[in-house]
C-alpha cells in the first residue's frame, strides 16, 4: 500500500459523521497521522465535530483537519482549539514536506454553512505560499477541488470546483493536491506536474495514502477492498 518503511499519512474526507469504515483501513495505527480534508459533519457544530475527532483518535492520536462547506463555524473553532486546524495554515509533515490547507468551498446552490468567494480563496492561498518557501515538497489540501478536472464533476457532468484553486496549482505546481467535496468524483487527475486526488467519501470506503518516502507518493483505495 505504501512504500516500504516510508512514513505515511492516511487521508480521509467527507465523513458526515461516519467513522465506521476506519476499522477497515489497514495501517491506521502505524501511520504518522490521519489527515481529514473536510466535512466532518452534516451541518453540525463543535459537539458533532468533537465526536468525530474522538472516534478518529481511537485509530490514531495524530490528526490534521480542515472543515468543509457542510461544517458550521463551530467546527473551525473546535479544530483551532484542538491545535489541528489546517485552514489558512502551513504545517510540516517532515523536514522537506509542507502541507497548505484551505477549508470550506466556493458558493453552492444549497447555501451550505461554510462557503467563500473565489477572491477570498485566491487571497488565502497567496498568503500561505511564502510560509512554505523553505520546503522542497508541497501538498495542497483543499476541501474544494480545482475546477475542470476529474475530481470536481457532479453526477450531472458539471464541473463545480474552484477556479482560484486551479489557478494556484497551475501557477505554483505543488506536488500533490488532496481534495474532496464532490463525492461522486472519487478520482485522480493531473494539472501539469501536480497530482490531484479526490479519495471520495469515507462512508463509501474512500481513502488515500500519502507516502513520504524519497519521492512523494499518493494512492487511492477503498476500505475493505
Amino acid at each position: 500500500m505504501q512504500s516500504s518503511h516510508a512514513p505515511f499519512w492516511i487521508v480521509i474526507g467527507d465523513l458526515h459523521g461516519r467513522t465506521d469504515r476506519l476499522s477497515a483501513i489497514p495501517g491506521t495505527a502505524s501511520a504518522e497521522g490521519i489527515l481529514i480534508t473536510g466535512d466532518l459533519t452534516t451541518a453540525g457544530g463543535a459537539a458533532a465535530a468533537r465526536h468525530v475527532l474522538d472516534s478518529v483518535a481511537a485509530f490514531n492520536p495524530t490528526t490534521l483537519a480542515l472543515f468543509g462547506n457542510m461544517d458550521k463555524p463551530g467546527v473551525a473553532a473546535c479544530l483551532r482549539e484542538a491545535g489541528i486546524d489546517l485552514h489558512r495554515t502551513v504545517r510540516q509533515l517532515d523536514a522537506a514536506t509542507a502541507v497548505l490547507g484551505i477549508g470550506g468551498s466556493t458558493p453552492t446552490p444549497f447555501g451550505t454553512p461554510s462557503e467563500f468567494s473565489e477572491a477570498d480563496i485566491a487571497r488565502w492561498l497567496d498568503e500561505l505560499l511564502p510560509q512554505a518557501r523553505n520546503s522542497s515538497r508541497l501538498v495542497l489540501v483543499s476541501h474544494t477541488p480545482p475546477l475542470g478536472t476529474a475530481c470536481d464533476r457532479t453526477a450531472g457532468g458539471l464541473h463545480v470546483g474552484s477556479e482560484a484553486v486551479r489557478e494556484f496549482i497551475v501557477k505554483h505546481q505543488p506536488d500533490v493536491c488532496l481534495c474532496g467535496h464532490i463525492h461522486e468524483s472519487c478520482a485522480e487527475d493531473r494539472l501539469g506536474r501536480t497530482r490531484v486526488v479526490n479519495p471520495g467519501a469515507l462512508g463509501d470506503g474512500g481513502y488515500a495514502v500519502l507516502s513520504l518516502g524519497a519521492t512523494l507518493e499518493v494512492s487511492r483505495h477503498v476500505a475493505g477492498n
